[in-house]
């Protein structure tokens, strides 16, 4: 099924949430990815796929970063994001897109996240990481690492602490715990080794807390994530972005989805790249791009007297 059949009226065949799974860099791996998951008998035992893509071009070649393909997944994901906010479907599970074809195409946003939160006009988002073993939240994503400290404000770490509770309460925690990871070794050792985790991240823990929040933090990064994956916490706050999906990855790699918490409209997407290097050979594994749509029909608005 293809994007353009996703505003037919919908009849009795259309109980099952509707997603949308865009095909992302038409270069890449996630035409071949987007059209294995909305063949799949799992994905089609929980949803009804609606595949978003590009119209065909031959100046668009597989494993080739170019401009058109960077404007081109860009058209295509602008056209799922207003489909789910007129309802015509329920959520959105997207394919990867390429920075630097972003870059080429001259479009200011490093990627899904950022675009998705300025086409939803929300201001306050998240990257959630969602896996069997660990869940993990980012503070701070596509920046820099020499960044990170100063970005990591009181106000960053009290909204994503609040989104990520709002969030964990849609997969049933009713009192999520989480864990905050600590921002240099040993979480500072007590300002020895840098002074963010006492003067930044305690503070949000002790007003998080305040609020009846279960949080605890922060605690150093080398030992947070062995502890929630043992069951410890339902969620880690990273600090930055590879602190945050080394785990992950080493943990889950094929079967995490990310998550774009605080919109309006349910996205998720897979936990991979482009992979330029296999594009157009048939052989991509489209197993996390499953995964992806099974939990946006999870998690999906409800609508029609369907429940998220």
């Amino acid at each position: 099924m293809t994007g353009e059949e996703a505003k037919r009226p919908r009849g009795q065949e259309a109980k099952r949430p509707r997603i949308a799974i865009t095909v992302g860099d038409p270069a890449g791996i996630g035409p071949e990815i987007a059209a294995k998951a909305a063949a799949d008998s799992s994905v089609l035992a929980v949803c009804e796929p609606v595949v978003f893509a590009p119209p065909a071009s031959a100046s668009i070649r597989p494993g080739h970063v170019s401009a058109e393909a960077g404007r081109a997944a860009y058209d295509t994901i602008v056209r799922a994001v207003d489909a789910a906010r007129r309802g015509d479907v329920d959520a959105i599970a997207t394919a990867p897109v390429n920075k630097l074809a972003f870059a080429k195409a001259g479009l200011p946003w490093k990627g899904h996240t950022d675009l998705l939160a300025h086409l939803c006009g929300t201001a306050d988002v998240a990257m959630m990481f969602h896996s069997p073993q660990l869940k993990v939240v980012l503070l701070t994503v596509h920046v820099p690492v020499r960044d990170v400290a100063s970005l990591l404000t009181p106000s960053l770490v009290d909204r994503t602490i609040a989104l990520t509770v709002e969030s964990l309460h849609r997969f049933g925690i009713a009192r999520p715990r989480l864990a905050l990871a600590g921002l240099n070794p040993h979480a500072g050792e007590s300002g020895v080794i840098g002074s963010e985790d006492d003067e930044v991240l305690t503070p949000a823990v002790e007003r998080a807390r305040a609020q009846g929040i279960d949080v605890t933090g922060p605690i150093p990064g080398d030992t947070v994530f062995v502890r929630a994956s043992r069951g410890e916490f339902d969620c880690v706050i990273a600090c930055y972005h590879d602190q945050g999906l080394i785990p992950v990855k080493l943990l889950a790699f094929g079967q995490a989805v990310n998550v774009t918490i605080g919109l309006p409209i349910v996205r998720t997407s897979v936990d991979h790249g482009t992979a330029f290097d296999i594009a157009g050979k048939g052989v991509a594994d489209p197993g996390s791009m499953i995964a992806a749509v099974k939990l946006a029909a999870q998690l999906r608005t409800p609508r029609d007297g369907g429940h998220a």
